[in-house]
């Protein structure tokens, strides 16, 4: 309950209301009733552009690439440990360090998802070995973040390859659990951590899930 009451209420709001306007212009069949959608996205790019500084027009753009009935985006993420080190990538967007992983498309399996990522992102074969955990993404810190998320983690066994950025990664290394860089929180945080830790720790660990 302690990490939902960090997210700020404005963004709560701003959420729900794009939930509300893209669910509702998906079933919407007169024009009244099309610009009274279109009006509430507009409304919640307001909300972010008066609270962050990001521009209204840039926001409802992102907006409107989300068609359809709305339901939480899928991230997916590997946890590939070698030598007692977890394989961090650092981003470079915000240049900080995740587990390997991104969104899921659709018609994935989520397995090869973790496969995949790990490959473009780091350069390196893996295979999923068992579920960590199912974490609601958007329950762990407050991250500005538009769409609702899950996070499915895999723990996976490292194959091969070698280390190589991508347009996405600007570093690929292990690290010690006890000497992680500043990690991307929206994308691994400590909660993710100390999950994978249990797991290793105790093998017959069930999954965790929110």
């Amino acid at each position: 309950m302690k990490n939902e009451n960090k997210i700020p209420q404005w963004l709560k709001w701003a959420r729900e209301i794009q939930h509300l306007s893209q669910t509702g212009s998906a079933f919407a069949v007169t024009d009244y009733e099309k610009q009274r959608y279109k009006r509430f996205t507009e409304i919640t790019a307001e909300i972010v552009e008066y609270h962050t500084l990001l521009e209204k027009e840039a926001v409802k753009k992102v907006m409107m690439k989300q068609p359809g009935y709305a339901t939480p985006k899928i991230d997916v993420r590997a946890a590939v440990i070698k030598d007692d080190k977890i394989l961090l990538v650092q981003e470079i967007s915000d240049e900080r360090w995740a587990m390997p992983g991104g969104w899921a498309d659709v018609g994935d399996i989520p397995s090869e998802v973790a496969e995949r990522e790990t490959k473009e992102e780091s350069g390196y074969d893996v295979k999923p070995l068992k579920l960590i955990g199912v974490f609601d993404a958007n329950r762990l810190g407050g991250q500005l973040e538009f769409f609702h998320a899950f996070k499915i983690v895999f723990l996976c066994e490292l194959m091969g390859g070698e280390a190589v950025t991508s347009d996405e990664t600007q570093d690929v290394s292990f690290f010690s659990f006890d000497d992680l860089p500043r990690l991307s929180l929206n994308r691994t945080n400590d909660k993710h951590i100390k999950e994978i830790l249990a797991h290793l720790k105790d093998p017959q660990r069930s999954t965790y899930f929110d």
